[in-house]
């Protein structure tokens, strides 16, 4: 029998805020962190999930775990965002309702993280087959291709997105998904050109750097280094964790199963490779005749190679950057560029450029992936948009994302109580009006039509004149001047004209979630979002497939001199769109947290949690759902739960589960108006009634508990006793048994005694008897003996004499017929011979007539006997000399005897191989089990070094020594080894490059199986400790030196002062017993050996390069160091002779 839980079974904390007692933002944040600290990151309020990021992974995702939520109900187990999914895909699947999941957030709270695991959930749950998983397979792979070009690594998440989208998934009848549909907002396209200390560009730039092949990069016309590039901030170039060589195989496999054609790939990273090439476009100042500035470009490489990749004519991009034409009816005025300008004019070229394209992205990928068939469909939306955000300078971004979030909030509050009131008249209860905070009038102050912020930023932009970032605060000024939720210098609402935190250049606005500063330097050039005519043409004249698609305006044949929509008019257009699709539809709430801004695990930063929660309206969230009933549940498991606190209920119930509900309900006399009886559920006004019940139950089910205890241990002892009982009549007859059977045997014994010995006297009696009857018998047999040996003795005698005379009568015989034997022997030898010399003649004669008669068949027979004969004698030739002439034993003895003959080749390259086959096995037995390790330490440092540093040769006749310093027998160092606990592997005096002068200083290097360790040569005092887990990697050059550097992960604590520059001459040593190390441990990962000519070490908080080259003559023959700049150290090798 399935065993059903509830969500107040196990209970940490307050599963469900609704029933938090008493409510207020302290106790709801201590419930928060209760339940964070043991890994419950999933809480409740009502029907909306809010998701704490554990910066980890919980083993709560597993199929598992998918089965567990499948078809249950959204209360009966603990609080988990697969039970918001599975209630949403039930609801659309079963009861025909659209749905939608809202996931709101700031960066770094989980939002990217949740989509997707609502889309895997929803793919595991609905049906199979060929068609289907095609659909859920392209569902998934959307999200790589829209991460790499839209997510960046910030300072609060590593893969942050930098754009707000939303998910049309559309089902059929059945709920087997169809396809889908994804529109974006707002890409922060102003990220391409510019980034925060401590921040990338999107992914997709370093991907295609770190993993396009060589020659798909010269195809490009781009080079691996970062620094090239510069629009690519080095400091966070490369992110601990993340593999941007295997994300981008990840990217290409994604946009082949999406459905991108191979064409299609390539056009998309020349586009991404031009906008490359566009930052990198410098230009200088230049004066004409006529005192007027103008600009003209530096370098016209990357501008060549920028317009070669997208098909352009060198000249027309060149003029586009230096002249402006401006278009009034008839006329066209041409204005030169100052380089202020031309480089806005670039800028906003590469940022148009990159938005286009990943515009153009999502298009695409909808083409892909939209459902075919044309009847209609169910839809679930999934939206993954950013949460509302409060800097420390708030800028244009900041403004329209917090007005999205105030729509957001807007239609929360509206559906929450929409469905709060449409449960309430299914149930058949009154409905009360709930007063909570309706936030249209901050809505309206921004986007209303008339004198909205929106409006009047659009007007002041459209308008004639001088138009800058101060007229349009003092528009503002004068018209929003009296409205309650704002505040400037000049604004009624300011308590003080000088008040210090609101300078004069700022507004501020009382959102729902608190007030937000902004600052209006730059709102009127980024509404305006301007694109010179002359680049648009200029990019619509470009060759390349997708430039036509990207800059439609730029077609000379359809120009229009309306100014364009304004960034502001376009992004309220689609929140406008956005409200419109999600009101039709029923909604799902995620609200993501961030526990705290070191993105690490375990931590709960409370500060930071409360800002988020204040701004994410959470406490209005949970007073609007305790405004009417807190809790409420179905008659059948209600009853199934407290039927124990009545006599009446308990065990069984007969009637119908309601009836049984109102008998509980008044036995326990808990006060009417504490409750309400609904159709098919009952409604409880206040979490203490609930609590009451529940510990009421809990009380219940412990004199349950008992009383089953009670009966256990009446019927445990019982049954104990019987046992005893039974034991004890089975003991006693055993011994009665043994009793009896040992008496027998002592009478047994007695009756066996006084038998043997009446048997002993008659034994006796009878042996005396037959002793003298035997001596009678042998003294008759004595005399009898003796007498016939007498009478032998004299026969023998006789005989004797008469054999002597028979024997010489014998030989004289035998004498004779020998003699006669002898002459017949040699008649019959003559005779034979005779014979024989007949029978040979007439067989030689015979032989000859034969061999004259068959001489043809003889010779043809004779030739391949003959030819047997010879390879015989050849092979047997062969195995003997090559017996005699086997090499050495040695593995390295490359010598083997030349094949006497060419058709031997095969035979004796085999036996060569199988000879060397054998004495490699011979001599690996001799092998002891230290020398075996010093040989896989070389096996090693082969695989790691070969044919890729040029020292490596030179080393392989050295041994690895390890502990150079013999420091454990040193009386200089015995301060050092107690300092080190472990076993010393290695100990080697470094050199420690200084970043300031490229000076090495002498250090003690020391290496354990858990730490490397930096000491002073003189006083051996430790300057640096570090455990090997903390090395992210270990880089070196391809020359013949001895310069490495340990890079060290970013965010340990061994990281505060940098990665350690070395040089040492036992360079290949070092590193491969640091590689061997850590493959051989299990808890952490294998150690990244980066052998390149150029790379990049940490010092405290800048990266500086590494550069080797090769030194002229005049430097001699050794290695030297100089600093060149602030970012590069150029190490110079001497040329090899």
């Amino acid at each position: 029998m399935e065993v059903k839980t509830s969500l107040l079974d196990n209970m940490i904390g307050v599963g469900d805020m609704v029933l938090l007692e008493p409510l207020s933002e302290d106790s709801f944040l201590e419930n928060l962190k209760k339940r964070f600290d043991h890994n419950e990151i999933y809480t409740y309020i009502g029907s909306v999930v809010i998701s704490l990021n554990p910066y980890r992974s919980l083993p709560i995702y597993t199929p598992d775990k998918v089965e567990e939520y499948r078809n249950r109900n959204f209360y009966e187990l603990s609080p988990h965002i697969y039970a918001l999914a599975d209630e949403a895909y039930r609801s659309l699947r079963d009861q025909d309702k659209d749905q939608c999941i809202l996931i709101t957030g700031e960066s770094g709270a989980g939002k990217t993280e949740a989509s997707k695991l609502v889309m895997s959930y929803v793919a595991a749950v609905c049906g199979k087959g060929q068609e289907v998983n095609k659909v859920k397979e392209q569902l998934l792979q959307s999200n790589p291709v829209l991460e790499a070009f839209g997510n960046a690594k910030t300072v609060r998440n590593d893969n942050s997105s930098r754009f707000g989208k939303y998910m049309d998934i559309e089902f059929d009848f059945k709920g087997d998904p169809l396809g889908g549909v994804i529109s974006n907002y707002l890409l922060e396209k102003s990220r391409v050109v510019k980034q925060p200390r401590g921040e990338r560009n999107f992914h997709i730039f370093y991907q295609l750097l770190s993993g396009a092949s060589d020659d798909t990069l010269k195809k490009l016309k781009l080079e691996r280094d970062f620094s090239k590039y510069n629009y690519l901030s080095l400091d966070s170039a490369t992110v601990s964790g993340l593999d941007d060589a295997a994300n981008f195989r990840t990217v290409r496999n994604a946009m082949q199963i999406v459905g991108f054609m191979e064409d299609e790939m390539q056009s998309v990273l020349e586009l991404v490779a031009a906008v490359l090439k566009l930052g990198n476009i410098e230009f200088k100042p230049e004066s004409r005749c006529n005192g007027m500035d103008e600009s003209r470009i530096k370098d016209k490489n990357d501008l060549k190679e920028m317009c070669e990749l997208l098909g352009i004519e060198q000249s027309v991009l060149e003029r586009a950057f230096s002249y402006r034409t401006v278009e009034a009816k008839m006329e066209k005025v041409s204005t030169t560029l100052n380089v202020a300008q031309a480089y806005y004019a670039r800028d906003a070229l590469a940022k148009n450029l990159y938005s286009r394209l990943f515009s153009w992205l999502v298009t695409r990928i909808n083409e892909s992936i939209k459902a075919q068939a044309k009847t209609r469909h169910k839809v679930m939306g999934v939206l993954d948009i950013y949460g509302f955000e409060i800097f420390e300078d708030n800028s244009f971004e900041q403004f329209i994302i917090n007005y999205c979030n105030e729509k957001l909030q807007q239609i929360f509050i509206e559906l929450t109580l929409r469905e709060e009131q449409e449960e309430y008249v299914r149930e058949g209860i009154e409905w009360t009006n709930i007063e909570y905070f309706n936030n249209a009038v901050i809505c309206d102050l921004i986007e209303n039509n008339q004198n909205g912020i929106l409006a009047m930023l659009d007007e002041e932009c459209l308008r004639p004149g001088t138009v800058t970032d101060e007229t349009f605060l003092d528009k503002l000024n004068t018209i929003c001047a009296e409205h309650q939720h704002f505040e400037s210098r000049l604004s009624k609402n300011s308590k003080f004209l000088n008040d210090h935190s609101l300078p004069h250049n700022c507004f501020r606005i009382q959102h729902y979630a608190g007030k937000v500063l902004y600052r209006v330097e730059g709102f009127v050039d980024k509404n305006n979002d301007l694109l010179y005519r002359d680049l648009s043409q200029a990019m619509y004249k470009a060759n390349h497939s997708l430039m036509k698609q990207l800059f439609p305006e730029g077609n000379p044949t359809k120009v229009n001199l309306k100014r364009p929509p304004t960034a502001g008019f376009q992004f309220k257009a689609s929140v406008g769109t956005l409200m419109s699709n999600l009101q039709t539809k029923n909604p799902n709430y995620i609200r993501c947290i961030k526990p705290n801004d070191k993105k690490a695990s375990h931590i709960f930063t409370e500060s930071l949690v409360r800002h988020q929660a204040r701004y994410l309206g959470l406490m209005e969230n949970v007073r609007v759902r305790r405004a009417g009933y807190a809790f409420r549940q179905a008659y059948e498991p209600c009853l199934e739960r407290y039927k124990m606190l009545c006599k009446n209920t308990w065990p069984h119930w007969k009637g119908p589960a309601r009836q049984g509900v109102e008998v509980l309900m008044t036995d326990l006399q808990v006060p009417a108006e504490e409750f309400s009886y609904g159709r098919s559920k009952i409604f409880i006004r206040n979490p203490r009634t609930l609590f009451f019940l529940e510990e009421k139950r809990k009380q219940c089910l412990e004199d349950l508990a008992t009383l089953i205890q009670k009966i256990y241990r009446g019927w445990k002892c019982r049954s104990h006793f019987l046992l005893l009982k039974k034991s004890q009549i089975v003991v006693a007859s055993w011994y009665r048994r043994y009793a009896q059977q040992q008496k027998y045997q002592k009478i047994k014994h007695a009756t066996t005694v006084v038998q043997s010995y009446t048997r002993g006297w008659q034994a006796r009696k009878l042996l005396r008897e037959l002793k003298y009857q035997k001596k009678c018998e042998e003294a008759v047999t004595t005399i009898a003996a003796f007498w016939h040996g007498t009478q032998a003795r004299r026969e023998l005698r006789q005989l004797k004499e008469e054999a002597r005379n028979k024997h010489a009568v014998s030989v004289i015989w035998a004498g004779w017929q020998g003699t006669k034997a002898r002459r017949e022997l040699r008649r019959l030898k003559e005779e034979a011979r005779r014979k024989h010399a007949v029978a040979v003649i007439w067989a030689y004669w015979q032989g000859l007539k034969v061999r004259r008669e068959y001489r043809k068949f003889f010779r043809a027979n004779a030739g391949k006997k003959i030819y047997n004969f010879t390879i015989q004698r050849i092979m047997q030739k062969y195995f003997l000399g090559l017996k005699s002439n086997l090499p050495t034993m040695s593995p390295i003895d490359k010598s083997w005897p030349a094949r006497p003959y060419s058709f031997l080749d095969g035979v004796h390259a085999e036996l060569r191989r199988i000879f060397h086959l054998w004495r490699c096995k011979k001599y690996r037995s001799q092998f002891t089990e230290e020398k075996k390790a010093v040989y896989e330490e070389k096996l090693e440092a082969s695989e790691l070094f070969k044919d890729k540093k040029a020292l490596y040769p030179s080393s392989v006749s050295q041994p690895f020594k390890g502990d150079y310093l013999e420091i454990s027998k040193n009386p200089k160092y015995q301060k050092l080894c107690s300092a080190v606990d472990e076993k010393i592997l290695l100990a080697d005096v470094v050199n420690k490059i200084n970043r300031a002068n490229g000076k090495g200083s002498p250090r003690i290097f020391l290496l354990t199986k858990k730490n490397v360790v930096l000491a002073d040569q003189k006083t051996g005092q430790v300057k640096a400790n570090v455990p090997l887990p903390d090395l992210a990697s270990v880089s070196t050059s391809t020359q013949n030196d001895g310069f490495f550097a340990l890079k060290l992960k970013e965010g340990s604590a061994s990281a505060v002062k940098g990665d350690f520059l070395l040089s040492s001459d036992h360079l290949i040593e070092i590193m491969t017993k640091l590689h061997r190390i850590s493959s051989m441990a299990a808890d952490q990962e294998k150690l990244n050996v980066d052998i390149s000519d150029e790379f990049l070490v940490q010092f405290k908080q800048d990266k500086v390069c590494v550069k080797f080259i090769q030194g002229s003559p005049k430097n001699g023959n050794s290695v030297s160091c100089k600093r060149k700049n602030n970012r590069l150290l150029e190490v110079s090798i001497p040329t090899s002779p």
